[in-house]
């Protein structure tokens, strides 16, 4: 398998999957190919529903330069979006969208998903952002991806963005999460012993037939050879950008950790897997509200805590990489709350789901 990792070592590029929005009804709209029109910019793309939009930055050397860029990236399009009567916004589910009412965008791709998986894939009403940083070698992005595992269920907490499902509080912080895990080769992923491990397991499903290549592994981290990068995908949309660019800041930081980890011949600790899948799980259901197992200890602590720690020990790293700025969004997070408390404290006011959307669209096009 041919792999792109050249460095430099810790850019990191990020991408926003978007709400397309009706800017009087809030309803989702399935106008992804009209706001395309004119567009020669690579960094807005299509995804699997004609309400869904992608933005995408360039890689960058630090969250401040990435920050810049999506901001410009969202003004470009919500003013794309001003221009035919529409809005744009960002969170992890739209809180009274019914997918049955949503289009599958005309792409070869996305056509054969769905003749593929079927219902598992119509109904995947839901918005996301992934966070890339660069490596230079291909073991280290092994190590890095396999070290990332234990962080993917604190970094679902401060990310937290849906509590509620066609028009539904369904109790939980992160309703995307279980929603999404009932497509194939997606959630906490194996551990790989190095990069002939994981090439050799890529190259078995290809053979198999079951997969045309390892992007269509859809694991919470996971190495993307052609690009070079380790990928973190376990994060809902983040309706605020100094929330998006935080948490991006936090990622590079924790890369940077565990890539001189590997380059100083460190060994990991080993996880159990459903120990690290049950955090996941109480992630998703409790978000920075409730407790995470300390992993490796048996100690069950306050997801906040122990958030709080991990920040506090990276944010050298981000000092480093000229990303400690940043880190302002994660401490919103912890101080103020997550996207799901926020959009709880918007509708127990008038218990109104399109107030909690015209607040998420106006949240998202306050760029600054």
């Amino acid at each position: 398998m041919d792999a792109n990792f050249s460095g430099p070592n810790y850019t990191i590029g990020i991408e926003e999957e978007l709400m397309i929005l009706d800017a009087e009804t809030l309803e989702l709209v399935n106008a992804i190919e009209s706001l395309l029109e004119g567009q020669q910019d690579e960094r807005v793309k299509p995804e699997l529903m004609e309400s869904v939009l992608e933005i995408a930055t360039s890689p960058r050397p630090n969250a401040a330069e990435a920050g810049a860029e999506l901001r410009a990236l969202r003004a470009q399009v919500a003013a794309a979006a001003a221009a035919r009567g529409l809005t744009i916004g960002a969170a992890g589910t739209h809180p009274f969208a019914m997918w049955e009412q949503q289009r599958i965008v005309a792409r070869p791709r996305y056509r054969d998903l769905v003749s593929d998986l079927r219902f598992v894939a119509r109904q995947e009403l839901l918005f996301g952002q992934h966070v890339h940083v660069g490596l230079d070698d291909r073991e280290k992005a092994i190590h890095v991806a396999n070290g990332m595992r234990v962080h993917l269920p604190v970094l679902l907490a401060l990310s937290a963005n849906s509590p509620f499902w066609r028009a539904d509080a369904t109790g939980l912080a992160s309703t995307r999460t279980p929603i999404f895990r009932a497509f194939p080769r997606v959630g906490i992923p194996p551990t790989y012993d190095g990069w002939d491990d994981y090439a050799q397991k890529i190259e078995f499903m290809v053979a198999s037939r079951v997969i045309d290549d390892y992007t269509y592994l859809w694991y919470d981290v996971r190495p993307h050879p052609n690009l070079g990068t380790v990928e973190i995908r376990v994060m809902d949309a983040q309706t605020r950008w100094e929330h998006t660019i935080g948490l991006a800041a936090l990622i590079q930081a924790m890369v940077k950790e565990l890539a001189e980890h590997f380059e100083a011949g460190g060994r990991l600790t080993t996880y159990p897997h459903q120990m690290v899948d049950e955090n996941k799980w109480l992630a998703a259901r409790h978000g920075l509200d409730g407790e995470l197992v300390d992993l490796p200890s048996r100690e069950r602590v306050g997801t906040r805590a122990l958030a709080r720690r991990l920040l506090d020990r990276l944010r050298p790293h981000a000092e480093e990489l000229g990303s400690a700025a940043e880190l302002a969004g994660v401490e919103d997070l912890l101080e103020r709350g997550n996207g799901a408390a926020r959009q709880l404290v918007v509708h127990e006011a008038n218990h109104d789901l399109r107030e909690v959307v015209a607040e998420i669209a106006a949240a998202t096009v306050d760029v600054g």
